[in-house]
């Protein structure tokens, strides 16, 4: 499992923050050619400020005429990362509004299944795909049954897709907590607090870190023996 990624051409949807990001950085460490896509271009701006050795194009991904056009032009892609979210779901389904759940699917869902069916003619052979989801998929946790709807209907496609899109390979890594921007809709001392109560309850004893969802998402691209798989990097959250 010593594949190099050097001269690799790798796409991360998603890619101008957080665990994107993270994933970005090592893999420009190893010397890959990584191109970051983003709705915000000075998010991409300081995104290849902080890190040289990526290329960043701003697109939306809910646009499937952006997607095709930048993925025509693209030629044979190694890797591909979709690290697409919204930032809305959350809540007890009682008061849960359904308008934030649709918006929930529309940061998410959606843009992850477009960017990847515009990606898929492009992907070369040997090539991988990796999704971020999440654990509220199978957390059972009380007012995440909106976040485990958008996360579960990406999960239960990924087996599915695998076996149609053979011998490329697509799999997905979940997440737990992590300290990334998702957070940031709360005061930094709520946040601060909130990460202290799930570090309380995670078996790790800490939140993760988007260097964390990264290297996992490198051991996928790495192994070719691996497909149709959701691996959880939730420090334990879900036991």
């Amino acid at each position: 499992m010593s594949t190099s990624f050097e001269s690799k051409k790798v796409i991360i949807a998603g890619g101008s923050t957080g665990i994107g990001l993270a994933t970005a950085a090592l893999l420009a460490k190893e010397k890959a050619n990584v191109i970051v896509t983003g709705r915000s271009a000075a998010k991409l701006e300081d995104a290849a400020k902080a890190n040289p050795g990526i290329q960043t194009a701003a697109m939306d991904s809910n646009n499937r005429k952006e997607l095709d056009a930048f993925f025509s032009t693209q030629g044979g892609v190694d890797h591909l990362v979709i690290a697409l979210s919204g930032a809305k779901g959350a809540g007890n389904f009682a008061d849960l509004s359904l308008e934030d759940l649709r918006e929930g699917f529309e940061g998410k869902f959606w843009p992850q299944l477009n960017t990847l069916q515009a990606a898929l003619p492009y992907i070369n052979k040997g090539g991988s795909i990796t999704l971020i989801t999440a654990i509220s998929a199978i957390s059972q946790a009380p007012g995440v049954s909106g976040l485990a709807a958008i996360n579960g209907a990406l999960e239960l496609m990924i087996p599915s897709i695998a076996k149609e899109i053979q011998p490329l390979r697509i799999n997905a890594v979940s997440p737990g907590v992590v300290n990334t921007g998702w957070w940031d809709f709360l005061p930094a001392a709520a946040k601060a607090d909130t990460f202290e109560a799930y570090a309380a309850q995670t078996p790790v004893g800490r939140v993760g870190e988007p260097d964390d969802i990264a290297d996992t998402i490198l051991f996928l691209m790495r192994n070719g023996n691996i497909t149709g798989t959701v691996i959880r990097c939730d420090g334990g959250l879900a036991l």
